[in-house]
């Protein structure tokens, strides 16, 4: 395994119940432990995943269920942790190789870049639809961006995801660290409170883990509508980035050209779904005008309305 850079490293991974994948999620980290510290933040867990954590050396905080916050809980741990480097993940999120975190965390030699994530790869499983995904936002090449790219990338110039990013971590606590009390994209509003800062955000292909979801037709306007419920209490993302039709358009252009090699018989289906995405997220920014009790009911996130 490659050599990591002299800037101490953990990683941090937020649990409930990580079921049959957790085992092999582990196998993956333990040849970095203990040059690495692993932090499992855990939300009250009814199997072993607490159990099967310790037993391979991560340092545990278990917490209560209903206190989980996407981003109040990361900030939390960017408090319990000292390490140069917290690298977030998620429990279904696989290193490809322990060298995924090196070449991770290579992005950090750079002394202006204050975030880096990684390329993401559809599992085995993947349906058409799931593994054009991420191929269309995670690409072979690596690039590096600072709020100057604005102009050029619009909304994704602070793209983020933590279900493999890794934060230089008093940058992030002097940026304002995670949001709290936002319904998702915590990992976009840290990466945006960076730019801010001057910060530059990195993106480095060569890291990859295995991560995708075959959302059904239902999950997939819950999804969008949860995110124009983010874009309507943050609209200054909007506001200073761009509006995030346009990259949906191009998204749209690239999954039809990639079905029409791949699988052209999940056409109608890419269709309907970008209907019903549509259709989501333009609920999601109108959600000021319905009850509570409707925007549980259609939303993937339905304990952020409790």
């Amino acid at each position: 395994m490659a050599v990591l850079p002299p800037l101490s490293v953990a990683i941090c991974v937020p649990t409930l119940n990580a079921g049959s994948r957790w085992q092999a999620w582990l196998a993956c980290v333990a040849p970095l432990l203990p040059e690495v510290t692993l932090l499992v933040v855990d939300s009250s867990s009814s199997d072993a995943t607490v159990q099967e954590a310790e037993a391979m050396g991560a340092s545990v905080r278990v917490i209560e269920r209903g206190s989980f916050d996407h981003g109040a809980t990361r900030d939390q741990a960017l408090q319990w942790l000292e390490q140069d480097i917290v690298v977030f993940m998620t429990q279904d999120a696989l290193l490809a190789s322990p060298d995924s975190l090196t070449e991770l965390v290579d992005a950090f030699a750079d002394p202006q870049v204050g975030a880096a994530y990684g390329r993401q790869l559809p599992h085995h499983d993947a349906t058409p639809l799931a593994a054009h995904a991420r191929l269309f936002n995670y690409p072979a090449r690596s690039y590096v961006v600072s709020s100057d790219d604005i102009p050029a990338k619009g909304i994704k110039t602070a793209f983020l995801s933590n279900s493999f990013a890794a934060y230089r971590r008093e940058a992030l606590i002097g940026a304002g660290g995670f949001p709290h009390r936002t319904i998702l994209s915590e990992d976009m509003i840290a990466g945006a409170r960076l730019l801010k800062q001057g910060w530059k955000i990195a993106y480095q292909a060569s890291a990859c883990v295995y991560h995708s979801h075959n959302y059904t037709l239902v999950q997939e306007f819950k999804r969008y509508f949860d995110i124009g419920v983010l874009h309507h209490r943050e609209q200054w993302l909007l506001t200073w980035l761009g509006p995030a039709e346009g990259e949906g358009a191009r998204f749209v252009r690239s999954e039809i050209a990639y079905l029409m090699r791949h699988a052209p018989w999940y056409l109608p289906e890419a269709g309907l779904r970008t209907v019903l995405k549509y259709v989501g997220y333009r609920v999601g920014r109108l959600e000021h005008y319905l009850s509570n009790t409707i925007k549980k009911s259609i939303s993937m996130h339905h304990r952020y309305w409790q």
